[in-house]
């Protein structure tokens, strides 16, 4: 028998056996910070927007929808009963890993925030602060650390592997703090994941379409995997998940298997969008480079860049030295 380990902190697990309308219920945690983060950014988001409308630039109503329905996502997922049921539910805590991770991430860099920032934000007084230390960051070593494949992929194996099959989440996730630092921690890679891949605005490098590809075809399928583990596992794998309350009249293995199917099946529509606007974009990118040299070709900018590119070669002889310098030492 698998020892759960006490919840401790202030957890409020609601009372009814768990349903869908259960979890859609009005019954916060008592500290809602998640939530919380998701109205203020929703409101710095639409104050960004509505100062585009003064100054006369336009912003496509698209990204808003995007980005306002990524931070609803997340208010509902962790500020609605299905908060309480996923300290004891694998099922309900399943569901909110993958919505943090595989949905709302898209949602909100598709709504691109950073450009908005950049555009929206007043080039004075605090305005000009916040551009400087948003410009710095970008441009940081850290975030060309955090943003390469080469970290982001590692990351998100450790967010299902690592923390579903060794006792991290039974440890962390038995107390609010530790809870609530695991969502925060869903939520961050899947942005570092996406970011690159979908990211219109700045970034301190810009991968190329079969890089970003790459990502897409390695990190993509990985949630697929622990799916499978979870749904042929034939004793509960999470001790935190072992013992629900007896109110709420759960059959632990049905569930084990509910939230194996979800890892299985519920990234795969949110996946298959982000690689359709993938395609989209590398066509469009191609169709653009296309024309532009074709127009070069007809122009004549062939031809003369052939020619500029073959008298530089000919100012250079054997020994890497040119003609100018050789009959003048001194220059």
């Amino acid at each position: 028998m698998i020892a759960m380990p006490p919840l401790a902190g202030s957890i409020h697990l609601p009372d009814a056996p768990p349903s869908i309308g259960a979890m859609l219920a009005w019954n916060p945690q008592h500290v809602p910070l998640l939530p919380v983060v998701a109205i203020a950014l929703a409101l710095l988001y639409i104050r960004g927007v509505l100062r585009m409308r003064e100054t006369g630039r336009a912003w496509a109503w698209w990204r808003t929808a995007s980005f306002l329905s990524g931070c609803l996502a997340l208010f509902l997922v962790t500020g609605l009963a299905i908060e309480g049921y996923g300290f004891r539910l694998f099922s309900a805590w399943m569901f909110q890993h993958l919505t943090l991770s595989m949905l709302i991430p898209p949602l909100w860099v598709l709504g691109s925030p950073g450009v908005l920032l950049l555009r929206a934000t007043p080039h004075h007084g605090v305005g000009r602060l916040v551009l400087g230390a948003a410009l710095t960051a970008l441009r940081s070593r850290a975030a060309r650390v955090l943003l390469h494949h080469g970290f982001t992929i590692p990351v998100f194996l450790f967010s299902y592997y690592a923390v579903y099959l060794t006792s991290i989440l039974d440890v962390v996730g038995s107390n609010l703090a530790g809870h609530l630092a695991l969502e925060v921690f869903f939520l961050a890679g899947g942005l570092l994941f996406i970011v690159p891949v979908l990211s219109t605005g700045p970034l301190p490098f810009r991968q190329t379409n079969l890089g970003r590809f790459f990502d897409l075809f390695v990190e993509m399928p990985l949630h697929v995997f622990i799916g499978v583990i979870l749904m042929m596992a034939s004793a509960p794998m999470v001790a935190l998940f072992a013992d629900p309350p007896a109110g709420w009249n759960v059959d632990v293995l049905a569930d084990q298997k509910l939230a194996g199917g979800l890892a299985w099946s519920y990234g795969e529509p949110v996946a298959l969008i982000v690689v359709l606007v993938f395609a989209a974009r590398w066509r469009r990118d191609e169709v653009r480079e296309s024309s532009i040299a074709e127009k070069y070709d007809r122009d004549g900018g062939g031809s003369e860049l052939l020619a500029y590119n073959a008298f530089l070669e000919s100012l250079h002889d054997k020994s890497g030295k040119t003609p100018y310098a050789s009959e003048n030492p001194k220059a």
